[in-house]
């Protein structure tokens, strides 16, 4: 089993920036896949980010691409999303998962996180 404990949500003016934790326990993660995905309300959750745990692939939702950057630090753990120029549309409950396989299909990934709120005022 694996455990995923997001934090670092909140509530920011458009332009500002925030990083949002995911804190993994349970198991070894090489060669696991973490992802962020975010949903916001009436909309399916759409993939935001991934890396690979090792060697740390990156791969992005292009509309984030050049503004957010998923990074993990293996001794913890732990992988970040720094989210910065933040948009009105970024709103939305962001999730942190695990997988074995990778993708950016939520039905790819076995474990999530409890989520936490991203809002973006304008």
């Amino acid at each position: 089993q694996v455990q995923l404990v997001e934090s670092g949500g909140g509530l920011v003016q458009a332009g500002a920036s925030l990083r949002l934790s995911c804190a993994a326990s349970g198991r070894t993660f090489s060669p696991y896949y973490m992802g962020w995905f975010r949903q916001a309300p009436g909309k399916e959750r759409e993939f935001v980010a991934a890396i690979k745990w090792s060697p740390g692939n990156t791969s992005y939702l292009d509309s984030v691409k050049g503004r957010f950057t998923i990074s993990r630090i293996y001794a913890k753990n732990t992988v970040y999303l720094q989210m910065n120029g933040l948009k009105p549309e970024d709103k939305a409950v962001y999730y942190c998962a695990a997988s074995d396989i990778g993708g950016r299909g939520p039905y790819e990934y076995d474990y999530w996180g409890q989520g936490t709120q991203v809002t973006v005022s304008s």
